[in-house]
Formats: structure tokens, sequence, C-alpha cells
């Protein structure tokens, strides 16, 4: 009667750890949501001043392109009849044109910058107005989830047959969890975080190249900046997509697969062919997840250890089955060593008997890795 009541407990509290998890990121994409908001609107404001600022500009640069072509016919008439005007006659006329040289100068480079601010912020309220809409959607979506776990979870602590079963099954969600959050914190750290600071970094030499060096140089640095704050966005999105890739709910498993490793490849500089046999079709959510989680963590193992060139990816689908192969180019290794904490391989087979597969490996030293996974797909 103990054992029930304290693995009832303990269920219970991963239960409600659960829902205040999913709870707490429901917020923050909420806030996400919000902020992103907020900082469309206060671009939109920005675009529309500087809108009318280059209308002004432009106004004025045409107004000022006449004045020196006024200034110049006047300078080439005393030119030719030098004669008849003073020295500070001919001096004052030169000076004038050369004045209204430089405004001109000024006033287009002016309107240069503004111009490329324009096209940044317009590019930004793009991504904004992308990424309120994916906000909102994904905040739908865990509402759903939320509703699941605190009506229909709580039907699984009468599924289960024992306070053991019942304790086990807490305790693999909360290593699970613990994984996945020492896993993120990885990547985040050595990701984003790093690119960031250097952001920053970088962000203080661009104030000090133009104080120093001047504006050219200043400009070229911010390219480097920008560039270092692409690598940041993309290791973002790389980090929300291997939580989970929208396209697999909406487009099914082969048009993932196809973006996905379309992605790794630009990123890594591997070369990454991709090859479906038989009629595509839409799978149960578990088996489209289980396929393509399989296939990223092998492709994932090659690029990180193998140290390939190309890596080829299969995918026939049968009207009873999946087959799945891998295989790449790189140093491979002896299947039969197990090396300490190689939670690729084991996450790998552990997935592959959750869906009752089947997973073989062929490798050794020099020679490349095949990896080859059969699923039974029942409807």
């Amino acid at each position: 009667m103990n054992e029930n009541g304290s693995g009832n407990k303990a269920l219970d509290y991963v239960i409600r750890e659960m829902v205040d998890t999913v709870t707490n990121s429901k917020d923050e994409i909420f806030q996400i949501g919000e902020d992103s908001r907020s900082e469309f609107e206060k671009l939109n404001k920005e675009l529309l001043r500087i809108r009318e600022q280059v209308t002004d500009l432009i106004d004025d640069g045409d107004h000022l392109e006449q004045k020196v072509r006024s200034s110049k016919k006047r300078l080439s008439e005393v030119s030719k009849q030098f004669q008849q005007y003073s020295e500070h006659e001919i001096r004052k006329v030169y000076e004038q044109t050369h004045s209204l040289q430089m405004d001109l100068s000024m006033t287009r480079e002016k309107e240069k910058q503004l111009r490329l601010r324009r096209q940044e912020i317009e590019l930004r309220l793009r991504n904004l107005d992308d990424t309120i809409q994916r906000a909102e959607a994904l905040a739908g979506k865990i509402s759903i989830v939320l509703n699941y776990l605190t009506e229909d979870f709580k039907q699984v602590t009468n599924a289960l047959e024992s306070a053991q079963e019942k304790q086990e099954f807490g305790l693999q969600i909360i290593e699970a969890q613990e994984e996945e959050r020492r896993r993120l914190s990885r990547e985040i750290h050595d990701g984003p975080a790093q690119m960031l600071a250097n952001v920053m970094l970088r962000s203080d030499l661009v104030e000090r190249t133009f104080n120093e060096r001047g504006i050219k140089e200043a400009l070229d640095e911010m390219k480097n900046v920008r560039k270092l704050v692409r690598s940041a966005l993309y290791e973002v999105r790389r980090i929300i997509y291997d939580l989970r890739p929208m396209a697999l709910d909406d487009l099914g498993l082969v048009p993932t697969l196809k973006k996905y490793l379309a992605t790794t490849e630009e990123y890594n500089d591997i070369k990454i062919s991709f090859t479906s046999i038989g009629k595509e079709r839409r799978l149960e959510s578990k088996y489209e997840v289980a396929l393509f989680r399989l296939i990223q963590e092998a492709v994932q193992n090659a690029v990180k250890h193998a140290e390939p060139s190309k890596i080829h990816v299969a995918i026939e689908m049968k009207p009873e089955n999946a087959n799945i192969l891998i295989k790449d180019d790189g140093k491979g290794f002896d299947p039969s060593i197990k090396k300490e904490k190689s939670f690729g391989l084991m996450g790998m087979r552990e997935r592959v008997d959750m869906v009752h597969g089947e997973l073989k490996i062929d490798s050794s030293k020099g020679q490349g890795t095949i990896v080859m996974i059969q699923i039974p797909i029942t409807s």
C-alpha cells in the first residue's frame, strides 16, 4: 500500500512538473510574440520616418543638383572671360560651386545610408512578422498539449499496473528532461551565446573604427557583425528545429528530410545526397517522428565523428515497412567496442526498439559506416 501510494505521488509530481514546464514554455513563447510585436511596431514607425526623410533628401538633392549645374555654368563663363572679373569674384564663384558640390555629395550619402537602413528595417519587419505568426501557432499547439496533460494524461496513472512501473516511468521522464536540458544548455553556450558575446565585442570595435578611421571602414566592420548575427540566428533556428521541426506536421516526412539534409549540407560543407523510393505518403505521427529522428541522429553522428566528405541517405516506403540506409565515407569505427557515454547509438537503438524495428550497423576503421534500419508500419 505504501509502495503504491509512493509511486502515485512520484508520478503525480512528474506530471505536475511537466505541466509547469509546458505552461512556462507557453508563457515564454507568448512573451516572444509580444516582444516581437512591440519591436515590429517600433520599427514600423521608424520606417515611416525614414521614408519621409528619404523623400525630403531626394527633393533637396534634386534642388542642389540644379544649383550645382547653374553654378558650374557660371564658373565656366567666368573662366572663359576671366579678364572681365576680379580675382575675388572668380574665387567666390569657384568656392560657391565647390560648396554646393560638397552639400550635394553629403545629401546623396545621407540618402544612400537611409536607403540601406530602410532595406534593413523592411527585412527585419518581414522576419518579425514570421516570428509572430510562428509564436501564435506554437502557442496554440502548446495549449492543446497542456489540455492533454491536465486532463487525459491523468489516465496514465490508472494504466500503469504497479508502483514499480510508475516509479520507473517517472524516473525515465525526469532523466530524459534533464539530459535534454543539459544538451540544450551545451548547445546554446557553445553556439549562440558565444556568437552573441563576439557580436558585442565587434560592435564596440565598430564604434572605435568609426571614431578612428572613418565611416568606410566602420561599414566594412558592420558587415562582419551582420555575418556573426546571421550565424547566431542560424544556430538558434537549428536548435529550435532539432526540438521539433514544424514542417514535419505540415509537409510530412520526405519534404522535411530534404530540407533538413540540405541545411545540414550547406552548414557543414559536406555533400549529402538523398533518395526516396516508393510512393510517398503520410504516416502516423509516431512513425514520421521516429524515422526523422533516426535519420537525424545517424547523420549528426557521421558529421560530428566520422569526418566524411559524402553522406548518402535513402528511404524506401513499402506497404508494411519503411527501410532506411545512411552511408558515409568517413573514418569508420569498430561497432563491437562500446565507447563510454555513446548516447547517439544508444538513443537510436532505444528509439528503434520502441517501434519494434531492427537496426544494423556495418563499419570498420577507415572504411566508412553503413546504418540500416527497418521499421514495421502498422495501420
